[in-house]
């Protein structure tokens, strides 16, 4: 059988935590004083759930139960974006999270020299509703202001044909790498030997998730489909990620933001989690992949584009862009769950303004107003379901016990 891995019989419990055992704790720069630099190591923050030991970056990260929503209808008007006008949110917005006085400061709140940083983008939307390229360069143009070499920044998504249908590899500087972690579409292949020398192509062997789930239809002898293993590109090359999703509703997970991007973005046999209309389990899929260590502690910032959402039929945006919507707001946070959760109260509003259900009411077999809905039923409850797991706050009010609620500030300039 292909794709044998090592670790057959061992429990997902135990293989967790001896992968996780290999990833080092991140170390950030602050605090910065007259222009010099302290280095500081964090000090360990918490546990995951299998009692691995996470950083301080790890979800729900630096700024947990915050949201910080900056709006600025320069941004796009008629469907053209302006540059300076997202340059002036994008600063204003790391400021408002991160308390910084100055937009540099922010960033280096996250990243310093030596940081190999890559940048997860969704390119799906295109031409409509993608991660803007003016939102790309200018990340871009931040880590390498904090010191991050042009050689050390990795823009990727998981399928390399979106990535260069949406037109990623045209704009990108010199010396940045870019790619996809799937280069040829076939979501049960490790490596890819036409893309031997391609540094963000293909998956690692040693680091998966098992899950008692396969396609619908598929051999259950095979073990290939029980396993979702991690991009190469993010177990062995980065140590921090930069996540750009998009504003958008979903077919099957009611809404994709930061947790979809993380799971879906970062792995392969993801069909699995929605293979037909009537076995739906992003609720099952999502909270459990994104709960690897590897996943958890490298996504250390979530900067969500949502200049131009889609409320319906994402995640794409087709029917030339009929449900799309000029929202003109970035997102920030470090939190997963905080930040899902506030796109799906702003894809419901948008919804409501459309007369079309809610997400978590829609769908083949619930409500189906324009006989579009693909699954049984949405699943939005994936987000929860990820809170719970200890990836980030959920609740807008703090239940008896609980340390946080989220905090959605929003500003608008």
């Amino acid at each position: 059988m292909q794709d044998r891995c090592p670790f057959d019989g061992v429990t997902r419990r135990k293989f967790l935590g001896a992968s996780a055992a290999t990833v080092p704790l991140i170390s950030a720069v602050t605090p910065w004083a007259l222009g010099q630099a302290t280095q500081v190591t964090r000090s360990v923050a918490h546990q995951g759930g299998d009692g691995t030991t996470l950083s301080k970056f790890a979800a729900p990260g630096l700024y947990p139960g915050q949201v910080v929503e900056v709006r600025n209808p320069l941004m796009c008007r008629n469907g053209n974006r302006d540059a300076a006008a997202i340059k002036t949110t994008l600063d204003r917005g790391m400021k408002e999270l991160t308390g910084a006085t100055d937009a540099l400061e922010a960033w280096r709140h996250f990243f310093e020299p030596g940081d190999v940083v890559g940048i997860k983008v969704v390119p799906n939307g295109q031409p409509q509703a993608h991660s803007s390229f003016e939102i790309v360069l200018e990340v871009i143009e931040k880590l390498r202001a904090a010191g991050v070499k042009a050689g050390d920044i990795f823009v990727y998504d998981r399928y390399r044909e979106e990535f260069m249908t949406a037109g990623y590899h045209k704009i990108l500087p010199d010396g940045i790498h870019w790619g996809g972690l799937d280069p040829d579409g076939n979501q049960f292949v490790l490596d890819f030997p036409s893309f031997r020398n391609d540094p963000i192509a293909g998956f690692d062997h040693d680091a998966f998730v098992w899950m008692d789930l396969i396609p619908y239809g598929d051999d259950p002898k095979d073990e290939r489909k029980y396993r979702s293993h991690l991009g190469k590109l993010v177990t062995k090359t980065v140590n921090k990620i930069v996540a750009i999703p998009v504003l958008k509703d979903h077919g099957s997970a009611g809404v994709t933001g930061a947790l979809k991007n993380m799971s879906h973005g970062t792995v392969n046999n993801v069909a699995r989690s929605h293979s037909n209309s009537f076995t739906n389990v992003c609720n099952q899929f999502i909270p459990q992949m994104v709960t690897h260590p590897i996943i958890r502690q490298k996504f250390v910032l979530q900067i969500m584009d949502g200049i131009r959402g889609v409320y319906q039929g994402g995640p794409f945006s087709r029917e030339n862009g009929k449900w799309t919507w000029e929202h003109n707001a970035i997102l920030f946070a470090t939190d997963p769950v905080a930040l899902d959760h506030v796109e799906w109260d702003i894809v419901d509003a948008q919804r409501v303004k459309q007369n079309l259900p809610p997400v978590a009411a829609s769908g083949k077999t619930a409500i189906d107003p324009l006989k579009s809905e693909g699954f049984d039923i949405r699943q939005p409850q994936h987000i929860a379901l990820a809170g719970a797991l200890g990836m980030g706050y959920f609740d807008f009010k703090s239940n008896k016990g609980r340390r946080f609620s989220i905090g959605h500030r929003v500003v608008t300039t």
